[in-house]
């Protein structure tokens, strides 16, 4: 926290406890003749108001507040200071975590030991990879893990990428842990309107969906020269570097609401960007581990 905002809070805080103080202590004291009873000079309705002093126990709960509140502060802090008790909320957080760890830290390291196809025999671990799932994952790939428009369906075991010598289980390890970042460049300034037509049309063929043939032909000139680095000269992709396969009808990118045809020309003219993030320094290892066991569950 700077210097600034150190400030800022101390003299809103404090100040305000002090401007109570004074306006306890200024109103405190009738200004009357002993014995006498004020009468003030305004009136509602006829109804007039004596110049009363604020019940005791009123008082009381004022200064009560005010000790309770600089209390509070000398305890707890204010600001960049931490008070006579030394407490923060991290260093609460990490003394949960200890007493966590401690508790269930054998069951974690255990399951942690275990290779994901093992995992697939433990019905209390996959349990467990599903909570963590639901608490930090169902936000984009949704708590059936069918995914959504730009988040992958996790259920029906078609896999953007596969770079661990062909171990999908380790594939998914490798994606939960380090995260990923897929870069689809964008194509419309070089091919121009007509040929982003062209290749969608051929795009929709290698999948034997609806096209125009004679774009479609157009179109695969254009694909061979642009496309087939990322995706192959058949179309399947390349999952080393997570291309998708345009073959099995299977559309990371896809609005309802909009035919197919024009969902692949707004791809290829305006370029993709995905962002999976690496959870390895949130959750830990064991985490991981019990998540993409129950990832790899849901389709195996």
């Amino acid at each position: 926290m700077s210097s600034f905002w150190h400030w800022y809070i101390w003299i809103i805080a404090i100040g305000s406890i002090g401007l109570l103080f004074w306006l306890i202590s200024a109103t405190r004291k009738v200004t009357g003749a002993t014995g006498e009873d004020e009468i003030l000079d305004h009136s509602y309705d006829g109804i007039q108001e004596y110049n009363n002093p604020l019940p005791a126990w009123w008082l009381y709960m004022f200064w009560g507040a005010m000790v309770y509140g600089l209390g509070y502060y000398a305890y707890f802090g204010l600001g960049n200071w931490h008070g006579f008790s030394g407490w923060t909320s991290h260093k609460q957080l990490e003394q949960e975590i200890a007493v966590h760890d401690k508790k269930y830290g054998d069951i974690f390291d255990r399951y942690a030991a275990m290779s994901i196809e093992d995992l697939q025999n433990e019905p209390r671990a996959l349990q467990m990879g599903k909570r963590i799932f639901l608490n930090n994952c169902a936000l984009c790939h949704g708590s059936a893990a069918t995914g959504g428009y730009g988040f992958p369906n996790l259920t029906d075991n078609d896999w953007l990428y596969n770079d661990t010598d062909n171990s999908i289980s380790q594939t998914i390890h490798k994606t939960v842990s380090a995260g990923r970042r897929g870069q689809m460049p964008a194509w419309g300034q070089a091919l121009g309107t007509a040929g982003v037509n062209a290749v969608a049309n051929y795009v929709l063929s290698l999948s034997d969906n609806e096209h125009d043939q004679t774009l479609a032909t157009q179109g695969k000139a254009l694909f061979m020269t642009s496309c087939v680095a990322c995706h192959g000269v058949d179309g399947k992709g390349n999952q080393v570097l997570g291309a998708p396969d345009l073959t099995d009808n299977v559309w990371l990118y896809r609005n309802d609401s909009e035919s197919l045809l024009n969902n692949i020309k707004l791809t290829i003219n305006n370029g993709r960007a995905g962002n999976m993030p690496a959870w390895n320094s949130i959750l830990g290892s064991a985490k991981v581990q019990l998540v993409s066991a129950y990832v790899y569950s849901l389709s195996h």
